[in-house]
């Protein structure tokens, strides 16, 4: 990335809008830290729903088709926090969340596979990359944000589960999909001088 290009917003397929005060995409390529407002979400657990991220993106659609609810983006993709550890092949995401548009939407509670739930506010380190959402590419990214957080051990440490933030739908060349493999952390408090 060219220096003139450091911290520009990357070039996106605009299909649906950002949740209420969630930051821009990007920087593509570099890693930053995102604050993120409290939200809602309609989550499917793996658990409930094997088969990966394709099954478990039809009971979120009818959620929200249901319910009236406008899409937004991202879609969040939730995997387990050994998904950084180098191993032949990436764990499957745990689950799969569409982010509603504003935290009053809807309200929390269950319909059938879909749990809605209330997410607080939160700190991420991110890492905005191109290209098809695989597990694969979540894999080599998330090494990188972790890697990162390791070298930041003296101000930040981890705070859970890492997640693929999905801004663009199956209609868009995967050359073109942009998302955002992102950790939560926390700020680690100064000493007492």
């Amino acid at each position: 990335m060219a220096a003139a290009d450091a911290g520009k917003a990357p070039f996106m397929f605009k299909e649906a809008a950002l949740p209420t005060g969630f930051p821009p995409v990007g920087p593509l390529g570099q890693i930053v830290v995102k604050e993120y407002p409290a939200y809602r979400a309609a989550v499917v657990n793996a658990a409930d729903r094997p088969g990966g991220p394709n099954s478990m993106f039809s009971p979120l659609f009818n959620h929200i088709k249901k319910n009236d609810i406008a899409m937004s983006t991202p879609v969040e993709i939730v995997y387990a926090e050994s998904a950084t550890q180098p191993r032949a092949e990436a764990p499957p995401p745990e689950s799969m969340a569409f982010v509603y548009g504003a935290p009053a939407l809807g309200r929390p509670g269950r319909d059938g596979l879909v749990t809605v739930q209330d997410y607080p506010a939160a700190t991420y380190v991110s890492l905005a990359v191109r290209g098809s959402y695989t597990d694969e590419r979540f894999h080599v990214a998330a090494a990188q944000v972790f890697a990162w957080v390791e070298a930041h051990a003296a101000e930040y440490e981890v705070a859970g589960k890492p997640r693929y933030l999905a801004y663009n739908s199956p209609f868009v060349p995967w050359f073109l999909k942009l998302g955002e493999v992102q950790v939560p952390v926390r700020r680690i408090a100064e000493p007492i001088r």
